[in-house]
């Protein structure tokens, strides 16, 4: 597995870099079956430092954590340690599942884009009611059921996912409401 350790204008010492190798091995080997790659990446933010996980799985699933703490070891741990509960409840919910995905999930190419929410000439951007559009990248869709959908939502911490139902082939989007529940929308067939 191959873990990638970097510090955004912060010096990363070998004693930091050999405990993240060592802490993230030894979770990846419990919890996860064939984990691909780690990256791993601190930040100052004022006072306490900030530490960002993220972890790629042979079954195409992404997991990532993050943590705060004034010490930077105490950051790391922290992001660690919700790394490891969430990589423990994905494996526990696929052996209660009894459903392990034998092949990787696949991706289908879409386009992002990032646009500007508080443009200078709001008012004309309004009437014209054309975005300006910021930034322009390559994401994937993934295909998975809607089940696998949401652990990804979960384990991944992300507030909204969108996914290609390996059902129906259709777009759906999985998203954390705000009493907690999961939401779910499914384009259906137009009623003739």
């Amino acid at each position: 597995m191959k873990i990638d350790v970097n510090g955004k204008q912060i010096d990363i010492g070998d004693a930091l870099r050999g405990h993240v190798i060592e802490t993230l091995t030894a979770a990846m080997e419990k919890y996860a079956e064939r984990p691909t790659d780690a990256t791993v990446t601190f930040t100052r933010d004022r006072h306490e430092f900030k530490c960002e996980c993220s972890t790629h799985l042979s079954t195409g699933m992404k997991a990532q954590a993050s943590g705060r703490a004034g010490d930077i070891y105490a950051a790391f741990d922290a992001a660690s340690d919700r790394l490891a509960k969430q990589l423990r409840r994905y494996k526990r919910r696929l052996k209660n599942h009894h459903r392990t995905r034998s092949t990787p999930v696949e991706s289908v190419g879409a386009a992002s884009f990032v646009i500007e929410s508080d443009a200078p000439d709001a008012e004309e951007a309004s009437e014209s009611l054309q975005p300006v559009i910021i930034a322009e990248t390559k994401t994937s869709i993934p295909v998975l059921s809607v089940g696998e959908a949401v652990l990804q939502m979960e384990i991944g911490d992300e507030p909204i996912l969108m996914f290609r139902n390996e059902k129906n082939n259709e777009i759906g989007v999985v998203y954390r409401r705000e009493d907690g529940n999961v939401g779910w929308i499914e384009p259906t067939a137009a009623a003739s």
